[in-house]
């Protein structure tokens, strides 16, 4: 049949049936099924060149694996090949099972296999038969995109990126994958993220829970590091300092039980303050900025381990969180008492971040804070321990005795960092 569908695979064929014209050369073996499938493939659908121009707007599909139209296909450094892996490829071949079980779990091989909300088919029918398998090393997901300079930034292409009318290089090949990148799953980095979300699928998002405390590079152009550096510019208040660029952006997740311990407290204040009914975030939580001393030099180019220091404040922040017993051990006292110090402005927070390490960067946190009812104060009460009765924080406006404002917490569950941005000194 691929014979009459296509004449140069045809052709092929009567090549090898053909007796060789030397003895005494060694008679080359007839190609695989799967070669000539290739080739039919490869007719009909060609691969596209690597060439300066760009592919036109929409033209996302077209990148994507040609069997599940999910993942990107896959580049080996010289070709773009038609499937993102060989589990698809095969697919394609028709080298997996008959078609009454390909759509069943690979391991119990009865029920279907899961399709998450993102559409995205797993390979087993739920967590039971995944579990029974052995998990694949996550390193790889951890590794960001390497592509060079001029070239496309979504993964696996290596397309040049369009030129803009200006004549400076734009992010992406195409405006299909300028969506994919702006919108990529920070965890395995193929899929897009869901809605409000920084990953693709439950699987990402634990796989990201299980390993933490861990932090993810945000690719520049992304949704979220837009979201970040525009919140960063938009907070910078100090007229006599210009804003300086971003330059790196870190997700940070915290561990499971970190997480789980925020979430109860940001529930219970939720309970007492019913806010999500006024319009509000559950326990009327909002992103801050903390600056604090980084003894090493997380954050910098290829450092995003944690350095084993305990008087890292930044480190330990990022491993355990705030921690309201080392309180005051760098100013040494609290305008409002004992409690953990934010601000929705970046330059305040710029004034308390340091570094005892060489580095061209500084680096501060954007946190969660779980406000929840807040107490509105102008002057100093260096003896509070804890909100007045009825509130659940201080917001320390500014005047009186304050140029910019502040947000104190007095509960350790009542704050996680939420991502570590660095930007130019």
């Amino acid at each position: 049949m691929l014979a009459s569908l296509l004449p140069g695979v045809a052709t092929q064929l009567s090549t090898f049936n053909q007796p060789p014209s030397n003895a005494a050369s060694p008679q080359k073996p007839p190609p695989s099924i799967g070669t000539l499938v290739d080739l039919f493939l490869e007719r009909i659908n060609p691969t596209p060149s690597a060439t300066g121009t760009s592919p036109p707007t929409g033209a996302m599909s077209s990148n994507l694996c040609d069997n599940c139209h999910l993942r990107p296909k896959f580049f080996d450094g010289s070709v773009t090949h038609p499937y993102c892996n060989k589990t698809c490829a095969n697919m394609a071949k028709g080298h997996n099972k008959s078609s009454s079980t390909s759509g069943n779990c690979e391991v119990c091989k009865l029920r279907p296999k899961y399709r998450d909300p993102s559409g995205f088919v797993h390979p087993y029918c739920g967590k039971s038969c995944a579990n029974s398998t052995p998990k694949p090393t996550p390193a790889r997901k951890q590794t960001m995109p390497s592509n060079g300079k001029g070239l496309c930034q979504a993964p696996g292409c290596q397309k040049p990126s369009f030129m803009n009318p200006n004549g400076t290089p734009s992010d992406y090949c195409s405006q299909g994958h300028k969506t994919l990148g702006e919108s990529i799953c920070l965890m395995c980095h193929q899929a897009a993220k869901l809605p409000n979300a920084h990953f693709c699928s439950q699987t990402c998002t634990d796989d990201a829970e299980n390993q933490g405390p861990l932090m993810l590079e945000v690719p520049k152009g992304h949704l979220t590091f837009k979201s970040v550096e525009e919140q960063f510019k938009a907070s910078w208040r100090h007229t006599g300092k210009p804003c300086p660029r971003v330059r790196r952006l870190y997700k940070i997740i915290s561990s499971k039980g970190s997480l789980a311990s925020y979430e109860a407290y940001r529930a219970a204040v939720e309970v007492r303050g019913q806010f999500v009914a006024a319009g509000r975030s559950a326990g009327n939580e909002n992103r801050r900025w903390h600056g604090t001393r980084r003894e090493c030099n997380i954050g910098d180019k290829g450092h995003v381990t944690l350095c084993s220091s305990t008087n890292c404040p930044m480190c330990c922040i990022i491993r355990t969180s705030f921690d309201l017993s080392r309180f005051g051990s760098k100013t040494g006292w609290g305008r409002f008492g004992k409690g953990i110090y934010t601000s929705s402005t970046s330059s305040k927070s710029n004034d308390y971040a340091s570094c005892d390490a060489p580095s061209k960067l500084t680096a501060i946190l954007l946190s969660k804070v779980v406000v929840g009812k807040g107490c509105k104060m102008m002057n100093d009460s260096t003896t509070l321990v804890a909100p007045p009765p009825g509130y659940d924080s201080v917001l320390a406006e500014k005047g009186g005795s304050l140029n910019h404002d502040e947000l104190v917490v007095y509960q350790n569950d009542a704050i996680r960092p939420s991502f570590l941005v660095m930007y130019e000194t």
